[in-house]
């Protein structure tokens, strides 16, 4: 659930860090299972500021939208299919719902999809966007950042030593990763941050 966020983040782009679950691999043959999210920052031209990354959240549960999945993928995160079918939030409803806790979260800045890797998370959202609030996506389709590409130019290595096994450990954040979508969201949004306040490897 969100809580109030009081701040006008008008002319700032504001970093939405999202986290998903899903059945298998292919958004929409497979299902989205959940969805976290939390304001992982924001950005005014000038000053990036981090907020409490638990301080305005969204989390949901959805209901499968089809009968294939992978089970090596509901191992992972432990969701069980057949509770979702019969309780999880209809897709539709949960895809507006999260449309408008992010035009709330933002308010009046430019909501920025963050997720490590977006390549997995943003087809996703994208693909349950399109179908399910077809034209009420609030990140457009280039709104969408990139944390392990964007690791990878600060610190100027090559993309496969861009993995968080290989990042200085201060950059990570103290949470685990659970495969619960909103704590690996909150997880994220710590990593983005740190590495966004990094001044860069010391020497190159």
């Amino acid at each position: 659930m969100a809580r109030e966020v009081a701040e006008d983040h008008t002319g700032a782009d504001v970093y939405i860090s999202v986290d998903v679950e899903a059945d298998g691999p292919v958004p929409l043959v497979h299902s989205l299972l959940s969805l976290g999210a939390c304001v992982a920052g924001t950005f005014d031209g000038k000053a990036f500021r981090r907020p409490d990354p638990l301080g305005c959240t969204f989390y949901a549960e959805l209901r499968p939208v089809g009968d294939e999945f992978d089970p090596a993928a509901l191992e992972v995160s432990q969701l069980d299919r057949g509770r979702l079918a019969a309780e999880g939030e209809d897709p539709e409803a949960a895809m507006r719902r999260f449309v408008a806790w992010v035009h709330e979260a933002v308010r009046g800045g430019r909501p920025v999809f963050v997720a490590y890797p977006a390549s997995f998370d943003w087809p996703w959202v994208s693909a349950y966007l399109g179908r399910y609030a077809a034209g009420l996506s609030p990140f457009g389709f280039s709104g969408v950042l990139d944390v392990k590409t964007m690791y990878m130019v600060k610190a100027r290595v090559r993309i496969g030593k861009a993995a968080k096994r290989a990042m200085p450990e201060e950059l990570l954040s103290a949470r685990p990763h659970t495969h619960h979508a909103l704590d690996d969201a909150v997880e994220q949004a710590e990593l983005f941050a740190n590495i966004w306040e990094w001044p860069g490897p010391a020497g190159r």
